[in-house]
């Protein structure tokens, strides 16, 4: 999918636009159109869009989405007229469709309001066959609803990623108002929220293009390369990321998983080591071999290292870690049966750390960046790890495993002191650790543990981007429960009160003091059971891509 900027007082669509997005305000007297006359529509066609909108109940609130014909426009003049007279304008290109998506208030606007509006419309777009009967509509097939309510200059290429996005028939060609306001946000809110994933089911996407308008510097100018770029490559890593997590387990286990993305490093640059099961077993690797070794797939262990081309002495160093478990059936602590097809989503703080290691190469940071990830399928066998065994982790402490059911911390602790055997300034570390963080936050709100002043910038930068992660702390009583009488720690608490931050304080004593750290726990937000929501689809969401990438730019710019 190829996603562009324009000028408004420039663009001059050659063909015809399939879906026209128009943003729509909450006003204190009813709907409110966004812009003024002769910016995106004439006068003439303002007034007939805004008589229809309101006929049929569009009110301009959040998330709402009025899909009307684009008929409403005919004899109206042409779209991006530079006209605002009684008289009409000549006739322009035909639009199919129009998207009136609401974004409430508007002195509430955020760039997260332009986000989820972008990737609602872009969620609601229909490919130009399955508008063909509607072509001729009447202003009767116009139609309201909230969403999630109905169904689920120069140019810069925004590729989602997903292998099924190829078609020999056209998609859309929409074009969009949000970019004027919020330029990055109506790029990344389209690209997202355009994803698509149909796995081994043949199935197309609905949009080929987006053009986003802008007021640029006066108005004729698209938006400026750098923001075109950064958000391409968001928008590809993300998707990239959700590709992965959405990957069946028999495709997706620890050796075709470290394969696929050291291939897909040296693209980038970056530099991919693999550890195979003897390495790992001789290195001293006892969580990972531990965790994996119920499981005819062996465990991996990839490191990805990306060198920025100019280095500074004293330059920040940044190491990621995240959990690769392939598949979790819980092992000898078995998981029920309901809803274990979930589980291909465990090694989604893994896809979120290459991704975003790729995102960081391709914008150049000047920061260097390590990606330590741990890859095994949790499985039970004859040669499992029991409950009761003793596991000796890389760096020598040992953990007495209780429940083999939280093996996610088990691989981190060994990929955590590998990590930070590098002397990283930062580590942050992301995974789908506890069920308790759905509990205590809910499924879209990731929960940000470790170091205070970190953690801090790190849920802040993740509120910006509006993947909305929360600090949550670690105390010390829950971290004397994982006292161990034959072991340095025990994987698990014997009481049932906060999970979430029981792991945080496990992980913590595998990082040196002197690393300022983060563990980012996405078991909820990774992975989106329910439907479909502002740029969010179902399946795999790609969080914490996006703060990740925020949060390495910002140490970068020091």
């Amino acid at each position: 999918m190829d996603i562009r900027t324009d000028g408004l007082k420039s663009f001059a669509p050659d063909e015809p636009i399939d879906t026209l997005v128009v943003a729509v305000f909450k006003g204190a007297n009813g709907l409110e159109l966004a812009g003024g006359p002769g910016e995106v529509l004439t006068s003439h066609q303002e007034i007939a869009l805004w008589k229809l909108l309101t006929a049929v109940g569009a009110v301009g609130s959040k998330g709402e989405v009025t899909t009307v014909p684009g008929e409403v426009l005919a004899g109206a003049g042409a779209v991006n007229a530079e006209s605002a007279s009684d008289e009409a304008a000549p006739a322009g290109p035909a639009v199919e469709r129009i998207l009136a998506v609401g974004l409430g208030d508007i002195e509430e606007v955020t760039d997260e309001t332009i986000r989820e509006a972008a990737g609602v419309a872009s969620r609601n777009v229909k490919r130009p066959q399955a508008q063909a009967e509607g072509a001729n509509a009447s202003a009767d097939s116009a139609g309201t609803s909230a969403d999630g309510a109905g169904a689920d200059g120069a140019s810069q290429d925004v590729d989602t990623n997903s292998a099924s996005t190829n078609s020999a028939n056209r998609g859309a060609h929409v074009v969009s108002t949000l970019g004027m306001f919020g330029t990055e946000a109506a790029l990344v809110g389209h690209g997202l929220g355009a994803y698509s994933y149909f796995g081994q089911r043949a199935g197309t996407a609905a949009i080929d293009r987006i053009t986003v308008l802008t007021h640029g510097s006066d108005g004729n100018a698209s938006a400026p390369e750098d923001t075109v770029k950064r958000a391409r490559i968001v928008v590809e890593s993300v998707c990239f990321a959700r590709d992965l997590v959405n990957a069946p387990a028999n495709e997706l286990y620890p050796e075709s998983y470290a394969a696929i993305a050291a291939h897909q490093a040296e693209e980038f640059g970056i530099k991919a080591e693999i550890l195979d099961e003897k390495q790992l077993e001789e290195q001293g690797f006892g969580g990972i071999i531990g965790v994996g070794k119920g499981s005819a797939r062996a465990p991996r262990l990839l490191r990805l290292t990306y060198t920025p081309a100019e280095t500074k002495d004293g330059a920040p160093f940044v190491a990621l870690v995240g959990k690769g478990i392939t598949f979790d059936t819980g092992g000898i602590s078995l998981k029920p049966g309901a809803n274990m097809w979930d589980m291909i989503s465990d090694m989604g703080g893994s896809a979120a750390v290459i991704a975003s290691i790729y995102a960081v190469a391709r914008l150049g940071v000047p920061v260097k960046v390590t990606a330590t990830v741990p890859m095994a399928e949790n499985m039970p066998s004859d040669r499992a790890t029991r409950p009761g065994d003793i596991l000796r982790h890389y760096g020598g402490i040992t953990t007495e495993v209780l429940n083999t059911d939280a093996e996610g911390r088990l691989v981190l602790a060994d990929a955590i002191v590998r990590a930070c055997e590098d002397k990283p300034d930062y580590l942050i570390e992301t995974a789908t650790l506890t069920g308790a963080q759905m509990v205590a936050l809910g499924n879209r709100t990731p929960g940000v543990m470790g170091s205070i002043d970190f953690r801090d910038r790190v849920a802040m930068i993740s509120q910006e981007v509006g993947e909305n992660a929360w600090p949550m702390p670690l105390p010390a009583e829950l971290d004397d429960a994982l006292k161990s009488d034959v072991a340095d720690l025990r994987n698990i608490s014997t009481t049932r009160w906060g999970g979430m931050s029981v792991a945080g304080c496990y992980l913590s004593h595998f990082v040196p003091d002197d690393v300022e750290w983060v563990h980012i726990d996405i078991a909820g937000p990774a992975y989106n059971t329910s439907a479909p929501h502002g740029y969010t689809p179902k399946r795999g969401t790609g969080v914490p891509v996006r703060t990740i990438v925020e949060t390495i730019e910002r140490i970068g710019r020091g």
